[in-house]
């Protein structure tokens, strides 16, 4: 009897992606949300405290070099990331249509795919480093601070690229407690070696970036142990490794989309940091790289709808079932909205108390409250952005997802950064965030509601 019941336990352990389709949407999506967004919370609070650790114990400037780094090691990991979410939305699909086969072949070739790109940028980031820390804005005083953070990091970053593929997979399985706990292990992680390598070292910046990379290393150990047990529904052959062009092609495709906004997320630090650098030096450098952070931070509950409503939507688009699609597109909007109102009223309150908590320097904390204010100004309308981008990407409508992606950093922010700093200068960046935000919202609302008419009413 007991042999009996630990099979059983197992196998409602291993399909429990088909809970999906029938449990309750509120429960799926808290099921689901919650677990991301405390997964995003703690890695955002990582990075937070990371800043802040280094602000206090390195300095102002080392904040802003970490920044300049970002872009790269982002963007390079965003590979991974939209790998994941791009097979994430094929799996779960596939999963809700009964097609094991398919689910594992794409992992397969997910995982190739992750190591062979984030390779091949990192030793590329290696090589161009003397040309690209300047062009990411590591000029003056924080080239060489960038410089040894940069170059100890890239050596992790394809480990995280890994990480950040199987994260997005496991959640696609529909198994976000697992999801959450790869993204704690790495936070806390980092944490204790910053403590351990910047405070009791003493190793500076050689401290913050080895912390970080090393914390890379604890996160893929635990996401490759969780694909090789028994918790994982995927079972792979070697075959599965072998890519396959027309799943090549659905992956890329749908990942193209996060891979897009992350990209996009890269270009516009570069873009940022450079204009801020001519119009305020080092100093507005440092106030952006606080926004950035708390950008990263804040936006967690709705970062974990998001992520939580993806594999939802996919699975019943798979199992045809559109008036769950509906709901879970309609809840998610409802959720988010409201959890986006809540922190917008807190960045307002607390404006001041979050710059002081990052650096004692004078200058710094004057300029960054108006800033943040102004940034999070259209934060309460970005659940509509969110999930209608994520809806065309978990039905597997890859075009139309990255152009209303595209909307919010890149067709309308790109030009107003340029346009209104050249106009007002350091305002006119903080005031680029919002104006950008409303535009993307509305547009993302008209062809969401357009879609939903077309695929699903």
């Amino acid at each position: 009897m007991t042999g009996l019941y630990l099979k059983s336990t197992t196998n409602m352990k291993k399909n429990e992606s088909k809970l999906l389709g029938t449990d309750p949407i509120f429960k799926l999506l808290i099921r689901q949300g919650v677990p991301a967004s405390i997964g995003i919370l703690v890695m955002s609070l990582n990075v937070l405290i990371d800043t802040i650790l280094v602000g206090q114990w390195i300095g102002a400037n080392a904040i802003a070099a970490i920044n300049v780094v970002l872009p790269v090691s982002f963007f390079i990991a965003a590979l991974g990331m939209s790998l994941g979410v791009g097979g994430g939305s094929i799996i779960s699909r596939s999963l809700g249509n009964r097609d094991e086969n398919k689910a594992n072949k794409t992992f397969g070739n997910q995982i190739t795919l992750t190591l062979f790109f984030t390779l091949t940028l990192a030793i590329l980031g290696l090589i161009f480093k003397e040309f690209l820390i300047p062009l990411f804005g590591g000029k003056g005083k924080l080239y060489e601070l960038a410089k040894i953070y940069y170059t100890i990091v890239l050596y992790g970053v394809p480990v995280l690229g890994f990480c950040m593929m199987g994260n997005n997979t496991i959640r696609a399985e529909g198994k976000p407690n697992y999801a959450m706990y790869a993204m704690l292990i790495p936070s806390i992680t980092n944490l204790s070696l910053d403590y351990l390598f910047i405070y009791y070292f003493d190793w500076g910046m050689y401290g913050a970036a080895w912390a970080t990379t090393l914390s890379y290393v604890v996160c893929a150990l635990y996401v490759g142990s969780f694909f090789l047990s028994n918790k994982s529904e995927l079972r792979l052959k070697l075959t599965d490794y072998i890519l396959s062009i027309k799943l090549v092609k659905e992956i890329t495709s749908l990942g193209s989309v996060t891979l897009a906004r992350q990209a996009m997320v890269s270009i516009v630090v570069l873009l940022v940091n450079n204009i801020l650098f001519v119009f305020g030096g080092e100093t507005t450098v440092a106030v952006y790289a606080i926004i950035s952070r708390m950008l990263m931070f804040a936006l967690f509950p709705v970062l974990g709808i998001t992520q939580g409503f993806i594999p939802i939507a996919a699975y019943n688009y798979g199992a045809r079932n559109n008036k769950r699609v509906y709901d879970v597109v309609k809840t998610s909007i409802i959720m988010s909205t409201s959890l986006a109102a809540i922190v917008f009223c807190l960045i307002f309150s607390f404006s001041d108390i979050i710059a002081k908590g990052f650096t004692n320097d004078i200058d710094v904390i004057e300029q960054t409250p108006l800033a943040l204010k102004l940034v999070f100004a259209s934060t309460p309308i970005i659940g509509i952005q969110f999930i209608g981008a994520a809806y065309f990407q978990a039905i597997g409508r890859a075009l139309p997802a990255l152009l209303l992606t595209l909307t919010r950093q890149g067709f309308f922010f790109v030009p107003l950064l340029f346009i209104l700093s050249k106009e007002i200068g350091v305002l006119g960046v903080w005031i680029s965030f919002p104006i950008a935000e409303l535009i993307a919202t509305i547009i993302t609302g008209y062809f969401l509601l357009k879609g939903l008419k077309k695929e699903i009413l």
